[in-house]
């Protein structure tokens, strides 16, 4: 009995040997949380085409919105775990965590970390009508019509929603929450003026705010944006200490051989160096990070703690 286990542990670890040696022999694919032409379905394409060329084979985008970006994390827990199926996650992976805890899949144990890629801010929109210029307006407005006021969102439990319900609890202010199923058709709503604001990623409603259909207040990140210089932080335009970003990076199933998620990591901290890579993401006011996967993994791990903290109350809200 010993020796067959012996046994089955040798061939396995030759098999794995074997399949990453020969990694990639056909197509990959990448799955992307939410529709197309958002800030993920971006940034995926982005990094998409270099890594095809660089591995010699396709990288099929794949968009699979639904769930609050649920659907695509559990399509990828139960992929086969050979390398093939990569998601380009967002921060909402960790915050359905906090708000839903029926989950289908284990947020940290059901995948590889592959690498962290890339963070931008996310900006405070109003629609032209609402008469708010700062996030200071903004909230003596919302202070002086409680639960009159509409926020919308790319769904329940996105990076979105949690950074607009991050901004209700840190200046006292009731105002309803309205989902979308992802962030396009929510800029569409709200720049028709049928919700009156949104913390929105920044790639998504950035030609709304030049077309002047939507106006921005603030950029959700600590310190200012060097690519949105003209807009001041949230938190010195009316809400000391508000800090929240979005972040990009790529999962893999779990048990995919570690030689594997060696080498699409190597690729994809090479591309991240790129100049061509930095300029497009830079020009939709990213910044590029890159990884190890062990450091993508301790992003993970802060992440869900610090988003338990502000979905603490809204799980009933969401079951």
């Amino acid at each position: 009995m010993i020796r067959s286990a012996a046994a089955l542990c040798v061939s396995l670890s030759f098999a794995h040997i074997a399949a990453a040696q020969t990694f990639p022999s056909r197509p990959l694919r990448m799955l992307i949380p939410a529709g197309s032409g958002g800030g993920v379905d971006t940034v995926a394409r982005i990094i998409g085409t270099p890594l095809a060329a660089a591995l010699g084979q396709p990288v099929v985008m794949e968009n699979r919105p639904g769930a609050g970006t649920m659907l695509a994390s559990e399509l990828t827990a139960k992929s086969a775990p050979d390398g093939y199926t990569l998601l380009m996650v967002t921060n909402s992976h960790v915050i359905n965590a906090g708000l839903h805890k029926n989950l289908r899949y284990d947020p940290l144990n059901d995948f590889a970390e592959i690498s962290f890629v890339t963070t931008l801010p996310y900006l405070l929109v109003v629609h032209p009508s609402v008469p708010a210029r700062s996030a200071k307006d903004l909230i003596a407005l919302a202070k002086q019509h409680p639960g009159k006021l509409y926020f919308a969102s790319a769904g329940t439990g996105s990076g979105t929603h949690l950074a607009f319900e991050l901004f209700v609890s840190l200046a006292n202010i009731n105002a309803v929450h309205v989902p979308y199923k992802s962030g396009s058709p929510a800029l569409v709503d709200l720049s028709g003026g049928h919700v009156q604001m949104m913390i929105s990623n920044i790639i998504n409603c950035m030609p709304y705010v030049r077309n002047k259909r939507l106006i921005g207040l603030g950029i959700s990140s600590a310190k200012p944006s060097p690519s949105f210089p003209q807009f001041p932080t949230i938190a010195a335009s009316g809400l000391p200490g508000y800090d929240a970003s979005a972040w990009y990076g790529v999962l893999a199933p779990a048990r995919v051989p570690p030689e594997i998620v060696a080498r699409l990591n190597r690729e994809i901290n090479a591309i991240l160096r790129t100049a061509d890579v930095r300029e497009k993401l830079a020009a939709q006011g990213a910044d590029v990070a890159g990884s190890t996967p062990e450091e993508f993994a301790a992003i993970l791990r802060r992440d869900l703690q610090k988003w338990a903290k502000v979905t603490a109350g809204l799980k009933m809200q969401t079951q």
